[in-house]
């Protein structure tokens, strides 16, 4: 094995290691993590698997190794934002929900203290 191998191994499992110290401190959720996992693992398996690269390049017809990587990831990345651009707009309806929601409750309350007072 090459010495890149070994870096790249080594770092991926950190990587697995940090991510699972980070998901049991409750500091990442488990839906987001599976993305990071699945990253690092498909590095992983292209770490063990030197030439496996290489024959996606020749399966898919792309010229250069490195384009079909930076295209995956890019697709990757976008898929991830746009998951993300969903679950955002769903928190700001359900926060301007709770906003109007607790705009009533205020008006019921001050409209009962104020029945309360006469």
């Amino acid at each position: 094995m090459l010495r890149i191998q070994f870096i790249t191994i080594a770092v991926n499992i950190l990587f697995v290691l940090y991510i699972s110290r980070l998901i049991i401190k409750g500091k990442l959720r488990e839906e987001y993590a599976i993305v990071w996992v699945m990253c690092t693992l498909f590095l992983l398996l292209f770490s063990f698997w030197t030439d496996g690269l290489e024959l996606l390049r020749k399966l898919t017809g792309v010229v250069v190794a490195a384009n079909l990587v930076f295209t995956g990831f890019i697709f990757a990345i976008l898929v991830y934002l746009l998951h993300l651009s969903v679950v955002a707009s769903k928190l700001y309806n359900d926060n301007k929900k709770l906003g109007q929601e607790i705009s009533l409750l205020k008006e019921q309350f001050n409209k009962h203290l104020e029945d309360k007072k006469s």
